[in-house]
């Protein structure tokens, strides 16, 4: 039997191209005018549940603004914001709500970010905010929340099983191979939710039955996931 040696977390590089749009198409072109410049929208804030794909359209502007030659920083918001580089043309501070948790001096790091907001405003740079709730129901200081919900404020929807399932079709296809139905199902019934490892995993079953010479299978599906769950 050959040994499975596969590393399945995620690792592809999050772009505005390969994010899943769903629901949110609205949000995404707004994104691209803002980072074009052909917007005079400069503050974002986006909000979601985990696996939303909030942390990937952060990861992909500020990606996007490298690729541009502009300076750029995406940071955790257990970063202290007064520590960031406050001439980035585009920063990024992704779950908001960390300020509070992590942050030796939760009511500096509010400050901070506070300080950031107006610094960014002034320049005319782009400031990207995520969190897992809308402004009102941060429990941030209120100068804070106000500033917040200046900007543009959207929800990223979750996608729904059928968009999560088109988009594994898709990644299959672009690897070249066909992904039976009966794999999409047990994958999205019994993997992950987020489309990050779904994809991970798919990718793992593509390299498993290259190895085997065998078409992707629920059963080769199985073997993958139990790998995932087997200690490291």
């Amino acid at each position: 039997m050959s040994q499975l040696l596969l590393d399945i977390a995620p690792d592809r590089q999050p772009t505005l191209d390969n994010f899943v749009v769903g629901r949110n198409l609205e949000l995404l072109s707004a994104l691209r005018h803002a980072l074009a410049g052909s917007s005079s929208e400069r503050c974002f804030y986006v909000w979601g549940g985990t696996g939303s794909g909030k942390s990937h359209l952060l990861q992909a502007c500020v990606r996007a603004a490298l690729d541009m030659q502009q300076n750029a920083i995406y940071a955790h918001g257990s970063v202290p914001p007064q520590s960031l580089d406050m001439g980035a043309a585009v920063v990024a501070v992704d779950d908001v709500e960390q300020l509070v948790a992590s942050a030796q001096n939760g009511d500096a790091a509010q400050i901070g970010l506070f300080n950031l907001y107006n610094q960014m405003r002034d320049s005319g740079g782009m400031l990207l905010v995520s969190g897992k709730e809308s402004p009102l129901h941060l429990k941030l200081r209120d100068d804070l929340r106000t500033r917040l919900g200046w900007g543009l404020v959207y929800q990223v929807h979750v996608l729904s099983d059928e968009e999560k399932a088109q988009a594994l079709v898709q990644h299959a296809h672009t690897r070249g191979f066909v992904l039976p139905a009966e794999v999409t199902q047990y994958l999205l019934r019994h993997g992950r939710r987020d489309l990050p490892s779904l994809m991970a995993v798919l990718d793992a079953l593509d390299e498993h039955s290259l190895r085997l010479h065998r078409a992707p299978s629920v059963p080769l599906l199985k073997e993958v996931m139990q790998q995932e769950l087997e200690p490291k």
